[in-house]
């Protein structure tokens, strides 16, 4: 944190609103998730400035309290956070608190939001055979004894396989935290939320073959029909160990 005294959300932002230097006001964080605040949260917010513009509210800059982060910046950077980069989904998900630019900066959210259709082609098809190679190695360690590693792998696979599924439906994969949140508000297209949930929730438990082989057979489908089939064919023989 800076030297500056701490100052309150509350007070920030009034102070905020009353400086023409801001054209945009952004919270992300568990305070942009109905339903996840605690007494813990604090309020995670973007200033955006006009770009060019200089304003005493920079003093501010690194502010980081229990109550408030603050991160200052220009409308030119503002719109390259998190593309790539993990703040996409926190962006994403994010609440417009002040958008004195007739929607600009909702519209930049937005567009953090929806992943172009090449990249999203390109992050599926990559996480699909990161999520296929940890899948193969937990099943081979289940088989030949090694069962922490298996355990290690499937959970692994869980990742990436998110990755995936999200990359299909054109959208950040969601913090951990918010993977529930996400799903009950936005579920993935032709997934039933529940089954999928409860099979992230057993395979990183137990690394349970038959639930990871059952899942697969769900997958397979899906990327054949997305047009990821030579990733999966490119294992080959090994498929067979990863099928019920």
């Amino acid at each position: 944190m800076t030297a500056q005294k701490p100052i309150t959300y509350d007070a920030f932002v009034e102070l905020a609103v009353a400086d023409p230097s801001v054209v945009g006001l952004v919270l992300k964080g568990s305070r942009a998730h109905e339903g996840m605040t605690t007494e813990h949260s604090d309020h995670d917010l973007y200033v955006v400035l006009a770009d060019g513009a200089t304003t005493a509210l920079t003093r501010y800059t690194g502010h980081r309290t229990p109550e408030l982060d603050l991160v200052i910046l220009s409308l030119d950077e503002f719109r390259t956070v998190g593309m790539p980069g993990f703040e996409r989904y926190a962006l994403a998900r994010a609440r417009v608190v002040l958008d004195r630019l007739d929607g600009v900066i909702a519209q930049v959210l937005a567009d953090k939001a929806r992943i172009d259709a090449d990249e999203a082609f390109r992050k599926a098809g990559e996480s699909l055979d990161a999520y296929a190679n940890s899948l193969y190695r937990s099943v081979k360690n289940d088989r030949d004894g090694h069962m922490l590693a298996a355990r290690l792998d499937a959970a692994d696979s869980i990742g990436s396989l998110l990755e995936l599924l999200f990359a299909l439906d054109r959208r950040p994969r969601p913090y951990n935290k918010y993977l529930e949140w996400e799903l009950a508000r936005f579920p993935l297209p032709g997934w039933d939320t529940g089954m999928l949930l409860d099979a992230a929730d057993r395979i990183t438990g137990t690394g349970d073959v038959p639930t990871q082989r059952r899942l697969f057979a769900q997958v397979e489908a899906v990327v054949r029909q997305a047009g990821h089939g030579a990733v999966l064919d490119a294992w080959g023989e090994d498929l067979c160990l990863m099928r019920p």
